[in-house]
């Protein structure tokens, strides 16, 4: 069935007209006192009740919600205020529905336990579509489908997906109401859960939809469970505590800036805003606006001077943002502020430097690992009004992941909610287990985070998972060697990503499953940004926590001692420091750090700053094999960094003596802090 405009019968078999265009305008109403002039609301009986709201000022928004209930058939519309008073009532809601458990109010106050059906607990990527207009437009590293055989499906999906539910019309700003970084979107959804999960993730409600007038531009995003409690003969199914779908999509068509997601309640594939707005139909908005739309957290940082430091870091999913950007530093006098853990926007500023904000109002964090030892920041954050996702209950209420303490509870309720013990042979929770919590309970959150219009970045971070090859730091040459470097950032899977853990993947720039245009056309984008920033643009750095020794240990401690290495990223900032120039970018002396005092292995500290000449080049051949997949769309600009690097590594390799000492790592210490 075919999305009708709002005032005929639907009729199956008519096109699929363009997204929130093309609807009638109502005749006449009682005007009353808002921002904008609202629209009339017409009668339309087949329109479920609550679909048309008073103070709705954008007629493409007021005739697309009553397309999609047309489209859906809800029992009822309800549009969300983003107020304390619906939160509680939602929540109360789903505890008596069985959607949600409600926690102990004394060890963790408004907070709540959701557990997922076992086969929606990640993102689907191979279910996941960019639908352009033209295949090319997607690139080789999507999933493409033609927009209108796209739309086509998903008409019969969505035609009375939601009978016997409610549709929710949730309105939100992405960064700060009115900020000139900031984006507005809708997102229509039959979950509570999704709903709940919103008020955290987004500036959501009233103040937002206030904002949409006339000709304002807002990304739309419909949703649904695809589990309808009633049939077309009315006939009834009985609710089930975490409804979804076998079959799932999450389609994204950035001709119409709107998304499309069915099946799913999970996350990313349930929360519009997140990445398939922040990040891929962002992305494209980017492309065409001359701005950045990035995979990357936020920090303040500040030293002993008093002076501060923005800092934007890309990392692949679970290796380590939110740790980072709720670092608490071991190195005197230097202080973390945390403004964003997981997606930047990044626009060039009036005085030509470039400035960003993080579009977010919570935190989406990967509970397992997470603990009093590794980020006590998050475990602060989460101490209420959290909703904990697919973690393990404690028999007083509380709730346990791996990790979260050395010793595990005598007895749990896993994820799938069942009795568990230390001898089960399955985790307790789920390792893709996620807490969602707002940003404002952060006790590290940077005054910055209020900014609207954003802060101006002084220094880049790429950074992934890797054992050998990459240093421990490196800065680059210039922003197009940054460039090349954010290009050729690889990882090991997650249990966020589907495929095997542990499997080297590519994911340039982190943003491998988030671009929602060609790859190639995205690094250009960057070298274009890099052209308007000129001499201005912030430094490009690289940053590896994970590599291990021929023991297969760590070489370096991680958590608060990664501070060293932001210490010395912020004074290269400021254009201190005598650097070690390599063939792959600037090095530390290994006095620089000042880690002395960490007690490393014998040769660690260098190794960690060593480039091994045969393993990169092997990895350049990598690169050229992986760069030839974008075809024409690669920029020669990276061809001739790879081949720049290649003569370089060569050349090194050629000169290198066996017999030369090597490098003290025990020589006088600079005073660090």
């Amino acid at each position: 069935m075919s999305i009708p405009p709002v005032d005929p019968t639907p009729q199956p078999g008519t096109p699929h007209p363009p997204s929130r265009r093309g609807d009638p305008v109502p005749s006449s109403t009682t005007t009353h006192n808002h921002t904008f002039a609202p629209l009339p609301v017409p009668p339309l009986p087949e329109v479920p009740s609550g679909a048309w709201r008073h103070d709705v000022a954008n007629r493409d928004l007021a005739g697309w919600v009553a397309r999609i209930a047309l489209l859906t058939r809800p029992d009822e519309v309800v549009w969300c205020d983003g107020s304390e008073e619906e939160w509680a009532r939602m929540t109360a809601r789903m505890v008596d529905d069985g959607t949600l458990v409600r926690l102990d109010p004394t060890l963790r106050p408004s907070s709540f336990l959701a557990r997922s059906d076992p086969d929606d607990v990640a993102r689907v990527e191979d279910r996941t579509f960019v639908c352009s207009s033209r295949e090319e437009d997607a690139g080789p590293t999507n999933n493409w489908r033609d927009p209108l055989e796209m739309h086509a499906e998903l008409d019969g999906l969505f035609a009375g997906c939601m009978r016997g539910r409610t549709l929710y019309v949730v309105p939100y700003s992405m960064g700060p109401i009115g900020g000139p970084i900031s984006q507005l979107g809708v997102q229509i959804t039959d979950s509570p859960y999704a709903v709940v999960s919103l008020s955290i993730m987004t500036r959501a409600g009233d103040e937002a939809l206030a904002l949409i007038g006339p000709d304002t531009p807002w990304v739309a995003g419909v949703h649904s469970v695809g589990f309808p409690l009633r049939n077309a003969d009315g006939t009834r199914r009985d609710d089930v505590a975490w409804p979804c779908n076998p079959v799932k999509f999450v389609t994204h068509f950035p001709d119409e800036n709107s998304i499309w997601s069915f099946g799913s309640g999970y996350g990313g594939n349930a929360l519009l805003s997140k990445k398939c707005f922040a990040l891929r139909i962002a992305s494209t908005m980017a492309r065409d606006q001359g701005w950045l739309a990035e995979h990357m957290l936020l920090i303040k940082l500040t030293g002993p001077s008093g002076e501060a430091r923005h800092v934007a870091a890309a990392f692949p999913s679970a290796c380590g943002k939110t740790n980072l950007a709720m670092l608490e530093p071991t190195l005197p006098r230097w202080r973390v502020e945390t403004i964003g853990d997981d997606i930047a926007w990044l626009r060039p500023g009036p005085d030509g430097r470039l400035y960003a904000i993080n579009p977010e109002a919570g935190f989406f964090g990967v509970a397992p690992g997470t603990s009093e030892a590794t980020n006590p920041v998050a475990m602060a954050t989460i101490r209420e009004h959290t909703i904990f996702t697919n973690v393990a209950l404690t028999d007083d209420g509380d709730v346990w992941w791996e990790g979260k303490t050395s010793v595990a509870p005598a007895h749990l309720v896993d994820w799938r909610g069942n009795d568990w013990t230390p001898s089960s042979t399955t985790p307790a929770a789920h390792p893709n287990a996620r807490f969602t919590v707002p940003v404002e309970q952060c006790p590290t959150l940077s005054d910055d985070w209020f900014a609207s219009d954003g802060v101006p970045l002084d220094a880049i971070v790429f950074g992934g998972r890797r054992a050998t090859n990459v240093p421990l730091v490196s800065e680059a040459f210039s922003w197009q060697h940054g460039v090349f470097v954010g290009s050729t950032i690889s990882s090991e899977k997650t249990a966020a990503q589907e495929g095997t853990v542990g499997e080297l993947r590519r994911d340039p720039f982190g943003m491998l499953p988030f671009v929602g245009y060609n790859m190639g056309d995205y690094w250009q984008h960057w070298l274009d940004i890099g052209e308007t920033l000129g001499d201005k643009a912030p430094k490009i750095f690289q940053v590896n926590w994970f590599r291990k020794g021929a023991d297969g240990s760590f070489l370096w401690p991680g958590f608060g001692e990664n501070s060293r290495v932001l210490a010395w990223i912020a004074r290269r900032t400021a254009g201190n420091e005598t650097t070690v120039r390599t063939p792959i970018g600037f090095v530390p002396e290994p006095a620089a750090l000042g880690a002395r005092a960490l007690g490393l292995a014998d040769g660690a500290l260098e190794e960690l700053l060593t480039v091994h000449e045969e393993p990169w080049l092997d990895e350049c051949a990598q690169t050229e094999e992986f760069f030839g997949r974008f075809g024409a769309a690669t920029p020669q600009a990276l061809w001739d960094e790879l081949s720049e690097l290649t003569e370089r590594l060569t050349v090194s390799a050629r000169r290198r003596v066996v017999t030369a000492p090597p490098r003290d790592a025990r020589v006088e210490e600079v005073d660090a802090a």
